[in-house]
């Protein structure tokens, strides 16, 4: 029987469903809280069976009662990329006020460690390169990305408030871009983009004249970084990515290549606001949880284009 039980939402997502692989390998008891907004639940369905895990449909914001004792609350709901959250603003600044608030009260009466998922967005298009915690950002809060760059910073805002007044254990996690398998094929971002564009032989589309540079973390090492500091006691934002910078044009031209793909790269407008520069300083992940990222970027891109192509596959059947 699993010691302790954790509580995630968004845990039908791309990172959150790994997340749930994770601590059920720690031996976690999981209550996943999903409104299947952006997630789905094939993302889980390798657990049908497990009796460790529970999964409750519903929005992070209502009201979740568990009996038994809940050591761990991880907020990881809401729209990540672009195409999501500007398809869905209203829903994601719920996720980021109505649905912290919500489960940090969880943690609150369960005297539970909480972990806010927040983002490398809340530095805006940032004058500081690369970008320490200490970085209060340069965010255009009324741009076409502000409901999820001001989502994140009120919750972190937000988090910090129940710890300074109720006492509660929280941490914050600053996620970089990250990539791997179950991002969906029409996810927005970047690496799925080029993929499956490569893929299926169409253009591949960058924003701009393709110096914009990224940062890209595969998703193991963004998950061992996140659980490192999930049972630590640390409450200072703490930056979780990969340092190594690329730009998007040499990103598509890899991607490109590993595939053998002959599509031609094409140049569109660049998209306001857009970021950039974008690259973490991990000094404190490095220093305060003793983790680096393991995973290059060669390495990750191709697991990443054989679970694409699989799932390509699956859904042509």
């Amino acid at each position: 029987m699993a010691k302790h039980t954790a509580v995630i939402s968004g845990g039908a997502g791309f990172l959150g469903s790994h997340l749930v692989d994770a601590l059920l390998a720690r031996d976690y008891r999981v209550v996943v809280v999903d409104n299947l907004l952006t997630g789905t639940l094939r993302n889980l369905q390798h657990l049908d069976g497990d009796t460790r895990l529970c999964i409750l449909q519903q929005d992070c914001a209502d009201p979740l009662a568990r009996d038994e004792p809940v050591s761990l609350v991880l907020h990881f709901a809401s729209p990540a990329s672009p195409a999501d959250y500007q398809r869905f603003p209203l829903e994601t600044l719920h996720a980021g006020s109505n649905g912290t608030r919500a489960l940090l009260e969880l943690a609150r009466r369960h005297q539970a460690r909480f972990l806010l998922a927040s983002t490398s967005e809340i530095y805006g298009d940032p004058l500081e390169h690369p970008q320490t915690e200490s970085y209060f950002g340069n965010v255009n809060p009324i741009g076409p990305r502000s409901v999820y760059d001001e989502a994140k910073r009120f919750a972190e805002t937000l988090t910090a408030a129940y710890r300074r007044t109720h006492g509660v254990n929280t941490g914050i996690v600053r996620i970089f871009n990250t990539y791997g398998p179950r991002m969906r094929l029409n996810d927005g971002r970047a690496i799925p983009n080029f993929v499956y564009q490569a893929l299926t032989g169409q253009p591949i589309t960058i924003y701009g004249d393709g110096n914009l540079t990224r940062s890209f973390c595969y998703v193991s090492d963004l998950v061992e970084g996140i659980l490192r500091l999930a049972i630590s006691d640390i409450h200072e934002p703490v930056n979780i990515g990969n340092p190594t910078e690329h730009t998007v044009l040499e990103l598509a031209q890899r991607i490109r290549e590993a595939i053998g793909s002959t599509s031609d790269i094409v140049f569109l407008p660049a998209l306001e606001d857009d970021p950039k520069q974008r690259r973490p300083d991990i000094t404190r992940a490095h220093d305060w949880l003793g983790w680096t990222p393991t995973v290059p970027l060669e390495q990750g891109l191709a697991r990443t284009i054989a679970a694409f192509r699989h799932d390509l596959q699956a859904s042509a059947r």
